[in-house]
C-alpha cells in the first residue's frame, strides 16, 4: 500500500489494481480521513483489468480541499497567478477564487486520467479562465442575443457541388486574422461577424485586413446589438449592410467596452450587399459552406468547464447542450482520430484551447447547437 505523509494524501505512489480492490480502497479512505479522495467513477470499471496505472495518476490528482484551500496546491496557485497574471482585489476574492480553481483543477486532473485510459477525445489544461465558473463564464464573455425565429430570413441551401473534400482549413488560404481577446465584453457576435466578412474581402481583394469590432459595438444599436451586453451576428451583417461599410480595427480599434459610435466612411474597409442564413441545425449545409464559401458565423454553448478548459482533441461533451449563447467562427473542418470535428476560432485570445481554436465534434447530432444559427455575409 503506498505511504503517505502528513495529514493529506499528496505523496502516494501510482496506484495497483490491489490498492482498489475492496480493500484497498478501504485502507485508503482511512489514510485519507481529512481529504476527500474519490475516484473517477467513469474510469474505475476500466482499473479492474489494468495492473498499473500510468504514472500521472498518482492520488494527489484526485485530492480536493474540503471547505478550504489545499495547502500542498499553494505553490501551483501562486505559480497559475504568475503566470496568467492575476490580482485580486481582497482577501474574500482570492478565497472565492482559489476554490473555484480548486474545484477546476480536479475537473481537469480527472478529466485528463479518464482521457490517458481512452475515455475522452480532448484534453483539459488550467488556462486563464481556471478561477471563473460556468455562470462567470456564460456572463462575462459570452453576449450572444438571439433573434426570434419569426425575424430570420429564408434560409438557404447551396446548390450541391461535387464531393467536398475531407479537410478545411482557411488559414492555409490566408483567409483568418488573428485570434482576438474579446475581454470582459459580451461582443462575442461582433468578432464572429467580422471574422467571416474578414474572410470574404481577402477572398475578393486579396488583401486580408482585420476589421473594426468596435464599429459593430459602438454602431449598430439600430439594427438591435446592445454593445457588450449582447448582439447577434445577422444583425451585425445588417447594420455594415445599412451602413454601406465598417471601418478597420486599426482605424477603429477594440475597447472591451461600450462607447459612442466614431464610425468614419473614409477609413471605410469593407462592405457587404448581403447575408445568407443556412437552415436551422444543418450540419451538411454548414459544411457546404464552410467548404464552398469561406469561414461562417455560428452559434454554440460555451458555458460548460470543459469548454472553457479545453486544451486540445475533438471537445465532446454530452453536457454541452443546443441552448446557444456564445458567437464564434467555424474556418474548417476535419477528422481527427476517427472522430469528426468543427475548427472553431473563439475570441477569448490565444491562451484559450489550442492557441485560441478548438475542434468540435461533427456529425454528432448539432452537438452544442454548432448548426442551429449558422450565417455568413457577401460582399
Amino acid at each position: 500500500m503506498p505511504g503517505s505523509r502528513g495529514q493529506g494524501c499528496h505523496h502516494l505512489l501510482p496506484l495497483t489494481q490491489q490498492d482498489l480492490s475492496p480493500r484497498g480502497q478501504a485502507r485508503l479512505q482511512s489514510l485519507c480521513s481529512r481529504r476527500l479522495c474519490r475516484v473517477a467513477p467513469a474510469a474505475r470499471s476500466h482499473w479492474s483489468g489494468m495492473k498499473l496505472l500510468p504514472p500521472i495518476a498518482f492520488l494527489a490528482t484526485l485530492v480536493v480541499a474540503l471547505g478550504h484551500p489545499d495547502p500542498a496546491l499553494d505553490w501551483h496557485w501562486q505559480l497559475w497567478k504568475k503566470t496568467h497574471g492575476k490580482e485580486y482585489l481582497h482577501e474574500k476574492e482570492e478565497w472565492d477564487r482559489r476554490e473555484t480553481w480548486e474545484r477546476n483543477l480536479r475537473l481537469v486532473t480527472l478529466h485528463n486520467l479518464e482521457h490517458s485510459l481512452g475515455l475522452h477525445s480532448y484534453t483539459l489544461g488550467m488556462n486563464h479562465l481556471g478561477d471563473m465558473t460556468s455562470k462567470e463564464v456564460a456572463a462575462l464573455l459570452t453576449g450572444l442575443s438571439i433573434a426570434p425565429r419569426s425575424q430570420r430570413i429564408s434560409a438557404s441551401r447551396l446548390q450541391p457541388r461535387s464531393r467536398l473534400p475531407d479537410t478545411v482549413d482557411w488559414r492555409e488560404k490566408g483567409c483568418v486574422t488573428d485570434v482576438k481577446n474579446q475581454g470582459a465584453c459580451g461582443s462575442c457576435w461582433a468578432f464572429s461577424a467580422v471574422g467571416a466578412l474578414e474572410a470574404q474581402l481577402k477572398l475578393k481583394t486579396g488583401t486580408l485586413v482585420s476589421l473594426s469590432t468596435q464599429n459593430l459595438v459602438d454602431c449598430s444599436v439600430a439594427q438591435g446589438n446592445q454593445g457588450c451586453s449582447g448582439g447577434f451576428m445577422t444583425r451585425a451583417f445588417q447594420y455594415i449592410i445599412d451602413n454601406n461599410g465598417i471601418d478597420s480595427e486599426e482605424s477603429y480599434p477594440y475597447k472591451a467596452e461600450n462607447g459612442t459610435c466614431q464610425y468614419n466612411a473614409s477609413a471605410r474597409a469593407a462592405t457587404c450587399s448581403k447575408y445568407i442564413e443556412l437552415p436551422y441545425a444543418d450540419e451538411e449545409a454548414l459544411k457546404d459552406a464552410v467548404a464552398n464559401v469561406g469561414p461562417v458565423s455560428v452559434a454554440i454553448d460555451a458555458t460548460q468547464p470543459t469548454f472553457f478548459l479545453y486544451k486540445s482533441g475533438v471537445y465532446d461533451d454530452p453536457q454541452c447542450s443546443q441552448e446557444v449563447n456564445h458567437g464564434v467562427l467555424a474556418i474548417g473542418y476535419g477528422t481527427l482520430d476517427d472522430k469528426d470535428y468543427w475548427l472553431v476560432k473563439n475570441s477569448w485570445g490565444v491562451r484559450f484551447g489550442d492557441e485560441g481554436y478548438i475542434r468540435m465534434a461533427r456529425n454528432r447530432s448539432n452537438h452544442c447547437g454548432i448548426a442551429s444559427y449558422a450565417s455568413y455575409p457577401l460582399i
